[in-house]
């Protein structure tokens, strides 16, 4: 991962804090990770923890300008070898299927010029549902690729299929994403 540069794209929903994880092993394996977050993700873990990770500054604002004009959501995307999305709402899935950007995160995903490599995480029944799984397969169809859901224990206190892979998982599967990629 020496010499890669990874978005990673945090959205809101309580399996955020495996992301932790995941940026964490990133960094370790020498990936250069910068952390975009939705404002709900923030609900759930806050930009000083993915900062401290990184070290870097985590960007969560279209409109916050780091330099004299600096438009985000293009420059971060430009040299990404590898966007992650992790976890993966509903929400985010739906927005990309669509095409919709109304945040920084959702404008980053349809500026991606990389592969883009998604976590999804949500209730088994929102899991289940027709119009997500029509938008996961129109996703797939467009080259996005996918890394579980697993199954298991979730946080409304059920079992089944939606629960984010663990963070090993969407390491090896971002290690693949980027093997065979050639840098320029």
């Amino acid at each position: 991962m020496a010499d890669r540069e990874i978005v990673v794209a945090v959205c809101g929903g309580i399996a955020a804090y495996k992301t932790a994880a995941v940026v964490s092993a990133l960094v370790q394996r020498g990936a250069g990770v910068t952390v975009a977050m939705t404002e709900a993700a923030q609900k759930f873990i806050t930009p000083l923890t993915f900062e401290a990770l990184t070290g870097r500054r985590v960007f969560n604002s279209v409109w916050d300008v780091a330099d004299d004009y600096d438009p985000q959501h293009l420059r971060l995307t430009e040299r990404a070898d590898l966007f992650i999305v992790a976890p993966a709402t509903a929400n985010v899935v739906a927005k990309m299927a669509h095409g919709l950007a109304d945040d920084l995160v959702s404008t980053m995903l349809l500026a991606a010029a990389c592969p883009v490599l998604l976590a999804p995480a949500m209730n088994a029944r929102m899991w289940e549902n027709r119009i997500v799984r029509r938008n996961v397969e129109t996703l797939r169809a467009n080259g996005y690729r996918f890394v579980g859901p697993g199954s298991g224990w979730m946080a409304c206190r059920t079992v089944g299929v939606g629960r984010m892979s663990e963070p090993d998982e969407i390491v090896a599967a971002a290690m693949e994403s980027v093997g065979s990629r050639r840098k320029p």
